[in-house]
């Protein structure tokens, strides 16, 4: 009977191999033990494995989208101090973690300056994107802008845009901290534009609308980009001070040498004056 035992276990797990469930693999005998210990039916231990086997493979699958995602850093909201930077819609954010605006395929605009956390937020949100299940792709305005424009040299830009295509949420940074060249501006354009209404997008910027005409060069680009990122759009705007230069401030004050203590007694000090 050991023997028919070991027999079947060898052709179970080459089965579940070939099958490629290999959470069934891993815990079916491990699970056998507990549904046979806790006198639990044949489709209980199956619904078990079933289970099992589900959450192992959305987990695994998860990862996989936060590794396409191209994330800098894994950024948590739990992480973000929202009493350093007070004008920040924490309510809006709240609900912007639910990802219910790319089910919507609505936009997302940080404004804010400099090391105020905008793209802390924007990978927050990208992260509970891919825990969702949303393809994500996070992109620094300057490097897609570079990639584009190569892609065009190299005849490939067709392809390209094909990729973005794909995924449901494209994460624009930094915008607007260097200028585009004309090339540039209307190859990013065609992104945002490709975009419109299929995909969501968030974008992380350092200036105000009617400062974009600097990076974009054009007034009537800049009007066609602001017309569909604006339209269907959740803004939020950081006007606080730098999280960079507030840790720089508590850096210095805490390197500050302390006033030297003298170790003359009151007397000692009064004979010495």
């Amino acid at each position: 009977m050991k023997s028919l035992e070991t027999k079947s276990t060898v052709l179970l797990k080459h089965h579940l191999k070939a099958l490629r469930l290999p959470s069934f693999l891993e815990g079916c005998e491990k699970t056998a033990q507990r549904c046979a210990t806790e006198n639990v039916d044949h489709l209980g231990f199956l619904l078990q494995l079933c289970e099992l086997e589900l959450l192992n493979r959305e987990k695994r699958a998860s990862e996989r989208r936060l590794k396409s995602a191209r994330f800098p850093n894994l950024k948590s909201p739990g992480d973000f101090d929202f009493a350093a930077q007070p004008s920040l819609n924490r309510v809006l954010v709240a609900e912007l973690l639910r990802c219910e605006f790319v089910e919507r395929r609505e936009s997302v605009i940080f404004l804010g300056h400099p090391g105020t956390g905008k793209t802390h937020l924007a990978i927050a949100l990208g992260i509970a994107a891919c825990q969702r299940g949303k393809r994500v792709r996070f992109c620094r305005v300057t490097e897609l802008i570079t990639q584009l424009m190569e892609a065009r040299e190299e005849r490939t830009l067709l392809r390209m845009k094909s990729s973005l295509a794909k995924f449901d949420l494209l994460i624009l940074d930094e915008l607007g901290y260097v200028p585009a060249s004309k090339l540039g501006a209307e190859l990013l354009f065609e992104v945002i534009s490709s975009a419109y209404e299929r995909q969501s997008l968030i974008v992380t910027t350092n200036l105000p609308f009617e400062q974009w005409t600097e990076v974009l060069g054009s007034e009537r680009l800049t009007g066609a980009v602001l017309d569909r990122l604006t339209h269907r759009c959740h803004i939020l705007e950081s006007t606080g001070e730098s999280y960079r230069l507030q840790d720089a401030r508590r850096r210095r004050k805490g390197s500050r040498p302390k006033p030297a203590t003298s170790s003359l007694s009151p007397a000692d000090e009064t004979a010495e004056s």
